[in-house]
């Protein structure tokens, strides 16, 4: 038996990786615990989880000007020596980093004690908090095989992402009596990640009608972005969030369209769903969601159009919506024979390793 610190945070998506492993470690006896803000997204999601939560001052890496960035280095070096006090006190064999800036102090003094560090990186190309790590991880896992062009060699370990066992436990049946869809239609799930997409609905709603010709459509909207006018449409669902129904959903759905954030791309392809992506704009974001969709198409598991694009000509969306489904099979086996598909038994493999 082990002791392992989970760490990682600031968004849903640096702790659900981490929460997918908690029942792998769990099994092997391992003793859990996770270290993140004193009151960020990772303080409830981890308590949620029954993990023994440590809370440390951190502050956040920005690269735009802010009056913070003087004094969020001051948080940081408290976070490190609460962090250093912990890790030592409780003799912590292994730290697993998830990203975000809330690791960068416990990854800092997991180093200073000489306790391995295993990072995880989701994106194509590693965040800041990231890069500020890696140099201190002795391995860093991650999502795509274009990724290990920017990481270290020696380091470097082509994973694939954790994704929750919960998920992949679905029922088709379950998620069509939620929905109250008879299945006689295929079924089109639209997710826009955690927030949902103002840009993405409006776009479906716009073209409803046609698209409910050939579709049942079960649209997560985001949290206040339903539509009342569609509460009562033959064919159409509509959800501001789901959580435990997430599993039945996707196993209803035949095809998904979908933003292009790493954590639901990956569960696409571990669930072989065909799916097309719809990435965030470069000017909203990094261009990290540009890099991942790329690297799926280029993969075969799915087909992409920009948002600018869907927007303008809703027949280049309508014709690879067809094209995708007309082609089902070709994607799912090209998700089927992918090696990043098992990335929860290939990370908890690499943490053995170091036990």
């Amino acid at each position: 038996m082990a002791k392992i610190v989970l760490t990682g945070g600031g968004t849903a998506g640096h702790v659900t990786a981490n929460l997918a492993l908690i029942p792998g470690l769990k099994e092997r006896k391992h003793q859990l615990f996770y270290m993140g803000s004193e009151k960020g997204i990772e303080k409830e999601l981890a308590e949620k989880a029954g993990l023994p939560y440590y809370g440390i001052a951190t502050g956040k890496f920005r690269r735009y000007f802010s009056l913070q960035n003087f004094t969020d280095p001051f948080k940081v070096i408290a976070g490190f020596f609460q962090a250093r006090k912990f890790l030592k006190k409780e003799k912590i064999n292994l730290v697993f980093s998830k990203g975000g800036f809330v690791a960068v102090p416990v990854v800092y003094a997991a180093a200073s004690l000489r306790i391995p560090v295993i990072c995880h990186e989701s994106d194509m190309t590693p965040g800041l908090a990231n890069k500020l790590t890696i140099p201190f991880a002795k391995k860093i896992c991650c999502n795509f095989p274009e990724t290990l062009n920017y990481l270290p060699k020696k380091k470097a370990v082509f994973t694939g992402a954790p994704i929750r066992e919960e998920l992949l436990q679905g029922s088709r049946e379950k998620g069509l009596e939620r929905a109250g869809f008879s299945g006689e239609k295929e079924i089109l799930l639209i997710i826009g990640g955690s927030m949902g997409s103002q840009a993405v609905n409006q776009v479906i709603r716009k073209h409803l009608d046609q698209l409910l010709k050939d579709w049942d459509i079960l649209h997560v909207c985001g949290k206040g972005n339903a539509d009342e006018s569609l509460k009562n449409r033959t064919g159409y669902q509509q959800y501001e969030y789901v959580h435990e129904e997430l599993a039945d959903y996707y196993q209803a759905a035949d095809c998904v369209i979908s933003r292009a954030g790493a954590n639901v791309i990956c569960e696409l392809l571990a669930l072989e769903k065909p799916n097309l992506l719809i990435p965030l704009p470069k000017g909203a974001s990094r261009g990290d969601q540009i890099l991942n969709a790329e690297s799926f198409q280029k993969q075969g598991y799915s087909l992409v159009l920009s948002q600018e694009e869907a927007e303008a000509d809703f027949s280049k969306l309508y014709a690879l919506l067809k094209e995708l489904k007309d082609n089902k099979a070709k994607f799912q086996e090209a998700m089927r024979n992918s090696k990043e598909k098992n990335g929860r038994e290939n990370v908890l493999q690499l943490i053995d390793s170091f036990l």
